[in-house]
């Protein structure tokens, strides 16, 4: 449970158990983890890599390190991340949107609707119309409609998957509306909610 402790604990625990395991793979990931939760991108990073240095296989299950790199504006690396990532997880809309994030900061919104992958099966209703938005097939409406219809966590990943939308636009004021909306109004129990958090703090929107 991300809530059970604070993140201070979390990562002062994971700090042992690396001193105590420094082959442990699974600590490198889970303290990567919590240094993104708290916004310290670039040591998430060092942690992402160090479990890829025990254990290369790892590498298309790192999303997490595609994440920090988006925030870190590593943005090639980033989409590189997401692209192996959908190697293993081919229907994940997340996996593909956060490409198209990437590719759109480094060549635009046009280059990244164009290099868009097909995803026909992710079982998440709100994420089969956020995938809709971004390939241009539906309205900010339809996404936040069916948000609502999914209660408090389709009203979190509508909210937040639209404040990225008009971030990749350019759209500043309403990319602050929604991600603040998503980080203050739909708190979950979930990776990405805190990522919530960290764009809010990291874009000075706190």
């Amino acid at each position: 449970m991300f809530f059970a402790n604070s993140l201070e604990n979390q990562l002062q625990r994971w700090n042992e158990t690396i001193r105590n395991q420094p082959q442990n793979l699974n600590a490198y990931i889970r303290r990567g983890m919590v240094n993104f939760q708290m916004a310290k991108i670039d040591e998430s990073i060092e942690d992402f890599d160090m479990a890829e240095q025990l254990d290369a296989g790892v590498k298309p299950y790192l999303w997490q390190r595609g994440l920090s790199y988006y925030y870190a504006e590593r943005f090639a690396e980033g989409a590189q991340q997401f692209e192996i990532d959908l190697t293993v997880n081919a229907q994940d809309v997340e996996e593909t949107v956060w490409r198209y994030l990437c590719i759109a900061r480094l060549s635009g919104v046009e280059e990244a609707r164009n290099s868009l992958l097909t995803m026909k099966n992710d079982p998440r209703r709100v994420m089969q119309r956020v995938y809709n938005l971004y390939a241009g097939n539906c309205t900010p409406d339809d996404v936040l409609n069916v948000g609502r219809s999914q209660g408090i966590n389709g009203n979190f990943y509508s909210h937040l998957y639209l404040g990225l939308y008009y971030e990749a636009k350019n759209n500043l004021d309403l990319a602050q509306e929604y991600i603040v909306k998503a980080a203050d109004n739909y708190k979950i129990d979930d990776y990405m909610w805190y990522l919530a958090q960290v764009h809010k703090k990291l874009r000075g929107w706190i």
